[in-house]
């Protein structure tokens, strides 16, 4: 991968951790599947997901499988790790999530030159491997 392009954060720094709110995301995840919480009572998707529906209070919580594709809400470029300070390219973004209205996903975009990144932009899902355990949804130029 090119110097210009963006990257993935190292995964040995990356740390995640679930309860019984998130674990659908992540077990989903290992499959590499994308999903988001969403209401198995009244259909509203919530990310990130919560105990309880902000509309009608249920419990109740589907993981639906969702397209993988994206559309960036908001981005930022970065020019430094920050766990070391290191020189890293690296562009953070909150996506609106194809298949899940109103839900958002916080995730880097990967391979991208940051001088092309744009609001709006389509992007799809790819999976980054951290550990033999854990896999880290990132998006991809579509």
């Amino acid at each position: 991968m090119s110097d210009n392009l963006s990257k993935m954060l190292p995964g040995d720094r990356i740390k995640i951790t679930t309860d019984t709110c998130t674990v659908g995301f992540w077990d989903k995840a290992k499959e590499h599947k994308l999903t988001a919480c969403q209401c198995a009572s009244c259909g509203r998707f919530r990310m990130p997901p919560r105990p309880f529906c902000p509309d009608c209070q249920s419990k109740e919580i589907n993981w639906p499988e969702l397209p993988g594709t994206a559309t960036v809400y908001s981005f930022a470029v970065c020019h430094k790790s920050p766990f070391s300070g290191e020189e890293l390219l690296y562009i953070p973004a909150v996506l609106d999530i194809d298949g899940a209205p109103g839900a958002r996903l916080t995730s880097n975009l990967v391979g991208f030159d940051p001088d092309q990144v744009e609001i709006g932009m389509k992007v799809k899902v790819d999976w980054y491997s951290i550990t033999e355990d854990w896999v880290l949804p990132v998006f991809v130029p579509a």
